[in-house]
């Protein structure tokens, strides 16, 4: 019952995150919700790491890969979303939201680390690919064409690079989870920073609703995510975790209709539906996986950032969805098939009680 629960809220927050970002559009630029939703949700995170008894991460070299992971996971996708929804209503930026294990895929083909891809998946990323073009019909005038809806395909394929990345730099190095997505957000809310002199100077127009929106994209759709989404990995396992995956458009559409009055057409339906249907096809090759290897101690949650590896180093979402995170579970958008068992509480020395590593989505949040 609570497990259904906490995978509702999930689901809730994560689909909630275009509308909150559409609200608060409404009075401050698309680098200004940027940087708060960057700022705001470190502080939640950094508060919380040292209330608990961590340390943030030290080392110049662990930093220059918590930026770059901070780079294509939070700072770049986040500031594409709002720039994206200047023209996109939220429940379509939620549904191309969900395009991120396709890029990881297609990533995974380019980098040759996606090899012998089984005809049921190949088939599964066409058929998403096939739903992505119906949404943005470029044989009609009025289809989603814009550069807003490129901009958030730009971050779902963002999120892809930075799940690949953080697997192969961030995974099972030792780093607590908390102490590594707060630092994680430090480091977002610092390039964010650097790029506030380019738009992020125009004058503002905050009234109750946008600080509301504000406050609550980054406290709740950014910070709070991150520890839901570990708890529901750690304590019923990766096929709970990703229900939020396919949830997320469904929130996000549903949500933009009943609060914002926005209209969708039976096409725009239609191909969410085709890009869903072609990410549960991808993910077969994950069931097969854990299948196989379901004896094996300490194996982590494979999400979208690296399909092809057995190691589970990706995760979703997010945000996740949008997020990030999650991301994933991200992870945000397209999670595994198939039940994993849980995996053990991590302790402060970034290992888990039994000595197993956090996995990527643990890290990821």
């Amino acid at each position: 019952m609570w497990g259904g629960a906490r995978v509702a809220v999930l689901a809730l927050l994560w689909g909630s995150t275009f509308l909150w970002i559409e609200l608060a559009l409404r009075g401050l630029s698309p680098l200004q919700v940027t940087f708060v939703r960057c700022a705001l949700g470190a502080l939640v995170l950094v508060v919380a790491c040292y209330a608990t008894g961590h340390r943030m991460p030290r080392g110049v070299a662990v930093w220059r890969h918590i930026a770059v992971a901070a780079f294509f996971c939070n700072a770049l996708p986040f500031a594409l979303f709002s720039l994206g929804q200047q023209t996109v209503d939220s429940g379509l930026a939620g549904a191309l939201n969900a395009t991120t294990p396709l890029w990881s895929i297609a990533l995974g083909l380019a980098l040759g680390s996606e090899r012998g891809l089984r005809p049921v998946r190949l088939a599964g990323l066409l058929l998403g690919f096939t739903g992505t073009i119906v949404i943005f019909a470029p044989w009609q005038t009025t289809g989603a064409t814009g550069w807003g809806a490129l901009a958030i395909l730009g971050a779902a394929a963002s999120y892809a690079v930075a799940f690949t990345y953080m697997g192969r730099t961030l995974v099972r190095k030792g780093t607590p989870t908390i102490s590594l997505s707060a630092a994680q957000l430090v480091a977002a809310s610092g390039l964010t920073a650097l790029a506030m002199p380019v738009g992020g100077l125009e004058s503002v127009d905050v009234g109750p609703a946008v600080v509301t929106a504000a406050v609550v994209l980054s406290v709740f759709c950014t910070a709070i995510t991150f520890h839901l989404t570990y708890r529901i990995i750690n304590d019923e396992g990766a096929t709970n975790a990703a229900v939020v995956g396919y949830l997320l458009p469904v929130v996000s559409v549903l949500l933009g209709a009943v609060v914002l009055g926005e209209s969708l057409s039976v096409r725009v339906v239609l191909g969410m539906v085709v890009v869903l249907v072609g990410v549960g096809l991808t993910r077969r090759k994950t069931a097969v996986a854990v299948a196989s290897d379901s004896g094996d101690e300490g194996r982590g949650f494979e999400g979208p950032g690296d399909e092809g590896r057995a190691s589970g180093e990706s995760a979703s979402s997010e945000h996740a969805g949008e997020h990030g995170l999650a991301r994933s579970v991200s992870e945000a958008s397209a999670p595994p098939a198939a039940e994993e068992p849980a995996a053990p509480e991590p302790t402060r020395g970034g290992t888990t009680t039994d000595g197993a590593r956090p996995t990527l989505l643990e890290n990821a949040r």
